[in-house]
């Protein structure tokens, strides 16, 4: 089974956010609680979490990994934001949305779509999340936890670890999360927005 590392979901101590970066950057492969669902996590440059991420969600290599950001000028370090699109997103963020935009050369080339050269990502409202990424100093590599022929992603730690805890390193636990996945929003082609997933946040200010 994975190591559970219970974190304070209001007050996350410091030693503990500590202990889950150093996951991270062993090159581990965590589930961690978000604003919308867990999620699957791992550091950047970890070729081998990507491959694990493939592996337990059945994906191929045209799904769109999100790179979960801490703040809007972290995301625009790794995906192209022009003046209509930071708009929407702007208005949009922190919160349980994923936006699919152009990538720029920092995001690894493995974690693009092939042809469309995109990338997710999102900022979110999580306190646990924004002290992680606040200590990290970069994006999390990440990916709603949604089984394969699930219709919902996976809600507390326990049920995290009871599926998948000799597939993955360490589970944070943090309280229940909402069991719905962000909603996605495709903001690649010139900023005509399609929402390609209706989860918890709300679809309607990207709906003609």
């Amino acid at each position: 089974m994975a190591r559970i590392l219970a974190i304070h979901p209001q007050n996350p101590q410091a030693r503990k956010i500590g202990e889950a970066i150093s996951a991270l950057q062993n090159d581990e492969l965590i589930a961690y609680p978000t604003d919308s669902s867990y999620a699957l996590g791992a550091q950047l440059g970890n070729k081998d979490g990507i491959e694990r991420i493939r592996a337990i969600r059945h994906l191929d290599d045209k799904h769109h990994f999100t790179l979960m950001c801490k703040d809007f000028s972290q995301l625009g370090q790794f995906v192209h934001v022009d003046n209509t699109v930071f708009r929407a997103v702007k208005a949009a963020t922190p919160g349980p949305y994923t936006f699919i935009l152009p990538a720029t050369r920092e995001v690894p080339r493995r974690l693009l779509h092939p042809k469309k050269k995109t990338v997710g990502v999102r900022i979110p409202e999580h306190i646990v999340v924004q002290a992680m990424l606040a200590e990290l100093g970069e994006p999390i590599l990440s990916t709603t936890l949604m089984l394969p022929d699930e219709l919902e992603p996976l809600r507390t730690a326990d049920e995290v670890n009871d599926a998948l805890g000799a597939q993955i390193d360490l589970v944070i636990e943090s309280g229940e999360v909402v069991p719905e996945p962000t909603t996605v929003v495709d903001l690649s082609d010139g900023g005509v927005a399609d929402v390609v997933r209706v989860g918890v946040g709300d679809p309607s200010p990207f709906q003609a």
